[in-house]
């Protein structure tokens, strides 16, 4: 092309995708350059093109940024950015502020990914078609039988081979064998060819061949006899120790000294050697454990005692290991019970915090299967758990595990007054105010919730403008769950309730028809604990007309269960107050009450029946309280417990009562049951009474029925 050709250049930018950095907290957006450069007449002489692209970074973007305005922003600020694409550029804004930092999350090591190990080189590269010359090998003395099995696990791990060695019985059988008989003599031996089932257990497909050769049960005799034999090494040093007089100027102790360090190099590479097999063996059982049948095998043959005992190695690779195979097992209660009994709680105690952020992980996750349990959970504390997980709340990757651990912690009373002693309350009050606008974390408020509940803990949440603050929010933004926080703290005798002289008035405007229930509940229930003499009840009663609502929610039905619990607390919170007690009365509220009291017998009665044995325990005396004082009521009850009592007969006779169409229940011999008609023939001799009289089932106690009634 000739330069005095050209007339002029012509550039042209055609718009592409929008994307998000792997890394950075900002956007990529694509976009193509077209350069033409025109002739005389416009026709094009020369064209390029050229894809390009353009990072944004967003340094502002944090947790509280409003995504909607910033999107805005960006594509007003972009001229690459079309205005119809706000919508997409709000969406990855909205990933990027929820992604996680990068670096902080670290993927936990798969199985598949265990590292090569020290021995595995080899100065030959491994061939499948010299298969059979490597199996020859292993008929061998101990050193060709290394070098036979480190050959044949170069080729298992690269999975392309499995299917070719699956086919080869006569290697795999030879391997098995050679395993089986001569573990003992060689680590290294033993080591290689547990690598190569491992190979095979990684993929769900082969797991029938491992359980062919019986190579899981024979993995789990290597560790028990390798555990065994760690602990003898431990005594024999111990002892080397002891024998070392403090003072060194005599010749033998010098000898002595040379000799236990000897002995402990010694240790050190036996410990490698060993760490590396427990590892290999550790990770083809929990391969294998994907099968809850053979999990169950493992557990009968005591892999809970093994892995707890394994926690006292250093090694953080293996640990990473253990405590993960402990996390699986732990979601089954026989497994969590064993782990109870071998004190898993304390050795877990060293690991939080460490260094190693996918040992922290595991461990802290462990933790919490294991604090689903009450016993457990005391033992977090007793072992200086709490403070350790406390100070966990800052870090990002951690914070949510941690606060569920903390959580069911925080569910015991007697733990509770500990969190005082912690930082922990300023922490949480910070989380909770840096929300914003948005919905309080369930876990962070559950927790707040439990916390509020002991005194010590609430002086601490009041500190400063505390609770001036969490009620500008909880009225700001209606939110009930705040509000039950709030409540908690009411229920505190002594200076506390003085602090909530200033917001009586903002709490009885929210008490109407109007307001979310559970709001008004939670309103309802911080009013009520309120039991303040300087406070002005009619002054509040009048002032807000609550006289109306409280009588108005009283009749049955007229509310849910909860609604009408708190106002008769309100009415007896109220009543103190001589004046308000007139006004009530005047109002006709008392009859309301007797009403809703004669309802009271048959909600204890469903109550009676609770999963909660302390629920049952009042039920039972309340309606042993109502049954001597109402005959009625008392035949009832009785009733109805002889009912609970006897329900598998009862639902027995039901049953055949309901089956009118066929007169014979077991086959068609009317003669088969000739003693049982008593009870179960469709003539008139039928019991069509389900409620049977105590009396009736006393008189026929030896018999069926009476085998359900004297338990």
């Amino acid at each position: 092309m000739q330069s005095d050709d050209a007339q002029y250049l012509k550039r042209k930018v055609k718009p592409g995708n929008i994307d998000v950095h792997p890394t950075e907290k900002a956007l990529v957006v694509h976009y193509e350059v077209e350069a033409s450069i025109r002739g005389e007449r416009g026709d094009a002489v020369h064209e390029e093109r050229k894809e390009c692209q353009k990072i944004i970074r967003l340094k502002s973007l944090n947790a509280s940024t409003d995504v909607a305005l910033l999107a805005r922003k960006v594509v007003e600020e972009c001229k690459l950015i079309h205005p119809s694409k706000v919508a997409e550029v709000e969406h990855l804004l909205f990933y990027l502020q929820n992604r996680k930092k990068p670096g902080k999350e670290k993927k936990l090591m798969k199985p598949r990914e265990l590292t090569p190990f020290e021995g595995m080189e080899i100065d030959e590269e491994a061939n499948i078609n010299k298969i059979d010359e490597y199996v020859e090998l292993l008929y061998e003395n101990i050193p060709e039988k290394i070098r036979g099995s480190t050959l044949i696990l170069h080729l298992a791990r690269n999975p392309d081979n499995l299917e070719e060695l699956l086919r080869n019985e006569t290697a795999l059988g030879a391997l098995a064998r050679v395993l089986r008989e001569d573990w003992k003599q060689s680590v290294e031996l033993a080591t290689t060819i547990v690598y190569v089932f491992f190979c095979f257990s990684s993929f769900s497909q082969f797991h029938g061949l491992i359980t062919h050769y019986k190579i899981g049960a024979l993995c789990m005799n290597i560790i028990e006899h390798e555990l065994k034999r760690y602990d003898l090494w431990q005594d024999e040093l111990d002892k080397k120790i002891l024998n070392i007089p403090l003072r060194d100027e005599d010749p033998d102790n010098l000898a002595l000294r040379k000799d236990h360090e000897k002995a402990y190099k010694k240790y050190q590479s036996l410990l490698v050697k060993q760490e590396q097999l427990l590892r290999v063996a550790l990770y083809l059982l929990l391969n294998l454990a994907e099968d809850t049948r053979t999990e169950l095998k493992m557990r009968n043959k005591n892999i809970v005692h093994l892995l707890v005992k394994t926690l006292d190695r250093d090694s953080e690779e293996l640990l990473v290991l253990v405590v993960s195979f402990l996390k699986k097992l732990s979601i089954f209660l026989e497994n969590k019970n064993d782990m109870a009994e071998l004190d898993t709680v304390e050795k877990l105690a060293r690991l939080v915090p460490c260094e190693h952020e996918d040992l922290l992980n595991v461990a802290l996750r462990l933790l919490l299967n294991l604090s689903f349990d009450t016993g457990l959970r005391s033992k977090m504390v007793q072992v200086g758990l709490l403070p350790k997980l406390t100070a966990l709340l800052g870090s990002e990757s951690h914070k949510q595990i941690v606060m569920c651990i903390l959580y069911h912690i925080s569910i015991d009373d007697r733990s509770k007054s500990m969190f005082a002693y912690t930082d922990c309350i300023p922490q949480l009050m910070k989380m909770v105010f840096e929300h914003g606008e948005e919905r309080i974390d369930s876990e962070l408020i559950s927790f707040c919730i439990n916390l509020a509940a002991n005194k010590r803990n609430a002086h601490i949440i009041c500190e400063g403008n505390g609770l001036k603050m969490l009620m500008k929010r909880a009225l700001k933004f209606k939110d009930p769950l705040l509000m039950k926080m709030i409540r908690n703290i009411s229920q505190h005798d002594g200076p506390l309730k003085q602090l909530f002289l200033d917001y009586v008035g903002d709490l009885a405007a929210q008490i109407g028809p109007d307001e979310d229930e559970e709001f008004v509940i939670e309103c309802l229930g911080t009013l009520a604990n309120l039991t303040i003499p300087d406070l002005d009840w009619e002054l509040l009663l009048r002032e807000y007309n609550l006289v109306p609502y409280l009588k108005d929610h009283l009749k049955p039905g007229s509310a849910e269960d909860d609604l009408i619990l708190e106002v008769v607390i309100m009415i007896g919170t109220v009543s103190m107050d001589d004046s308000c007690a007139v006004m009530l009365a005047k109002s006709g509220i008392i009859p309301a009450l007797i009403e809703l009291l004669n309802e009271a017998p048959a909600y204890l009665i469903d109550l009676m029946h609770d999963k909660n044995t302390e629920i049952r325990k009042v039920c039972d005396n309340t309606l042993d309280i109502i049954a001597e004082y109402d005959e009625e009521w008392g035949r009832k009850i009785q009733s109805e417990k002889f009912r609970w009592h006897n329900s598998q007969w009862l639902e027995m006779v039901e049953s055949r009562q309901m089956d009118e169409a066929e007169p014979y229940l077991y086959g068609d011999d009317p003669d088969g049951l000739e003693q049982a008609d008593l009870f179960y023939s469709t003539g008139k001799s039928r019991i069509s009474n389900l409620s049977l009289s105590l009396s009736l089932s006393l008189s026929l106690s030896g018999t069926i029925l009476g085998q359900y009634i004297f338990k």
